[in-house]
């Protein structure tokens, strides 16, 4: 089945111990129930962004102090992507702070360092702006295993937080990493304003998606002064809880990756989350450019709730993508 606006709205208005159960019977039928997928998130290409994305701290549009830096090798990389395997991470995610990859010698670069990281074993994801159908086939072609490419928030509330980039061009990015045989790793940011119809016709866009992503990164904004947002008041912790279940019900295959925010949340909301139908965090201390909780604090939490970190052999096979359709939730 697909989910209508209404029925999301029917979901997400559930009590919360009633929505809870249902994401947890999702949650059960589909995935180990005590698994979290540990991932790494990496900057590789940091500020002077030319969109102007009113959370980022990267876009040039902005004063937040950010120190740019370029394009980095793929032997630097390398280091970071040794360490978090060390840690526990099975999967190493990139990030550069561009619209667009802008010449061929920077997707050369890129190439040779997805190839490098995929030889350590690690799912690779990659975060870098649009892309070409051409792009993204090379990508697939050097190993990358996903590409992320948010829509951050609904259609109709987008132009209040992006003028540079349409949601048009982030569906067509979207639709060329399907094409590429590359998963898609699309989801949003909850607290820039925008109203809980905002976050459900969200998760409406892309539980619609044919198939649905394979991975839905669920943020808390980080405000980061300098920035439009930088003022924003953080999001109501049960209003993100309710977003995830509804996540997890209308997209019940998908890792749903709690992602930014998670240094300003306490452990109980965090248990919450995972409780919802999370399972996917990211180690290490930074995200990007924003704070992260130490790997020993992720580590001292999953063991006071009897959870383990998920192998890919333990996590959904992708590859029968009929296998992504929305089940119906027992009554």
């Amino acid at each position: 089945m697909r989910y209508t606006l209404k029925d999301l709205h029917d979901i997400y208005n559930q009590p919360l111990t009633t929505l809870i159960f249902r994401a947890q019977q999702a949650h059960h039928a589909h995935h180990d129930p005590a698994g979290i997928q540990m991932s790494s998130l990496k900057s590789i290409k940091t500020g002077q962004c030319s969109e102007d994305c009113k959370y980022c701290p990267q876009s040039a549009h902005y004063d937040t102090g950010l120190i740019p830096e370029k394009l980095l090798d793929t032997e630097t990389i390398l280091i970071d992507a040794q360490k978090a395997k060390e840690q526990g991470a099975d999967r190493f995610c990139m990030g550069a702070a561009w619209s667009r990859m802008l010449n061929d010698k920077q997707l050369s670069s890129i190439k040779e360092t997805v190839t490098a990281v995929k030889k350590l074993d690690l799912e690779v994801c990659l975060t870098l702006g649009m892309l070409t159908e051409a792009q993204a086939s090379e990508l697939k072609s050097a190993g990358c295993d996903y590409y992320n490419h948010n829509l951050d928030t609904s259609r109709e509330y987008y132009p209040e937080i992006i003028s540079t980039r349409s949601y048009d061009d982030r569906l067509e990015t979207i639709e060329n990493v399907r094409k590429s045989g590359m998963h898609v790793c699309s989801g949003g940011i909850l607290g820039m304003g925008e109203s809980i119809e905002d976050r459900l016709k969200l998760l409406l866009e892309l539980s619609q998606l044919n198939p649905y992503p394979e991975s839905v990164p669920v943020n808390a904004l980080i405000p980061i002064s300098g920035t439009p947002l930088g003022e924003q008041e953080q999001v109501d912790p049960f209003e993100f809880v309710r977003i995830i279940a509804t996540a997890r019900i209308a997209m019940p295959k998908t890792m749903v990756r709690l992602s930014a925010g998670r240094a300003a949340m306490s452990d109980e909301l965090q248990a919450l989350c995972f409780l919802a139908g999370a399972n996917s965090i990211f180690l290490g201390d930074r995200l990007l450019t924003a704070a992260n909780p130490e790997e020993s604090q992720d580590r001292r939490l999953m063991q006071r709730l009897g959870l383990h970190p998920l192998k890919r052999n333990g996590c959904l096979d992708h590859s029968d993508e009929s296998a992504l359709e929305p089940i119906e939730i027992l009554a």
